[in-house]
């Protein structure tokens, strides 16, 4: 990204920025909850692109979704516009919207965004391709997979020696901005070999009853 320029978020990392699931963020595009926001930039390859404007208004969208009604955020989000630099806006006579830790939280989550990315290489000749920790061969999607999995984080760093605690902090919101395409990759792929395998005869209905 050219020095300078704003940054624009695909769903999945307005998601993960955002700490909202990427369904969310979707529905807010085809629902054209931030049409108005996206309205002035051209591009088809940008049709889905959001600022951190757009996140902002994702967030709050579905953050205070349970106590105001869809008229009432639409006149939160004119206020949010009208004010851009207020700390709180008023949504109606009782709400009252901490829009500066909203966007505190998002600045944040976009912070360690970049930090994972930063951690992170892709090389054909390493692994295919597969998106590595810098100087390894430890792919970021596997490390986050085992952390989901529970695995210790503690007893990972023992096996991974290359990496540190930010490597695994970060691994989570790299993989949820950068989610797989296509098929899940085999644990040969990932670079864990299968040393052993066995076969099962699967038991009829009859036999396990």
């Amino acid at each position: 990204m050219p020095s300078g320029a704003a940054r624009l978020y695909t769903p999945s990392e307005a998601a993960a920025v955002s700490g909202l699931a990427i369904k969310a963020v979707n529905n807010a595009i085809d629902k054209r909850i931030i049409q108005a926001a996206r309205s002035a930039r051209s591009g088809r390859a940008n049709a889905r692109a959001l600022t951190a404007d757009d996140v902002l208004r994702v967030k709050l969208w579905y953050k205070v979704g349970t106590i105001l009604s869809q008229e009432r955020r639409q006149r939160l989000f004119d206020a949010i516009r009208e004010q851009p630099k207020a700390k709180t806006v008023k949504a109606d006579e009782l709400v009252i919207v901490d829009v500066a830790e909203a966007r505190r939280q998002i600045a944040q989550g976009t912070r360690a965004l970049e930090d994972a990315e930063a951690l992170v290489s892709s090389d054909k000749t390493v692994l295919n391709g597969e998106p590595v920790f810098k100087g390894t061969r430890i792919p970021v999607r596997l490390i986050a997979a085992m952390l989901e999995q529970g695995a210790d984080e503690d007893e990972l760093l023992e096996g991974y020696p290359k990496l540190v605690r930010r490597h695994l902090e970060l691994s989570r919101i790299w993989t949820a901005a950068h989610p797989r395409r296509g098929r899940p990759k085999s644990l040969g792929e990932r670079g864990l070999p299968l040393k052993s395998s066995k076969r099962v005869k699967l038991q009829s209905a009859s036999q396990a009853a």
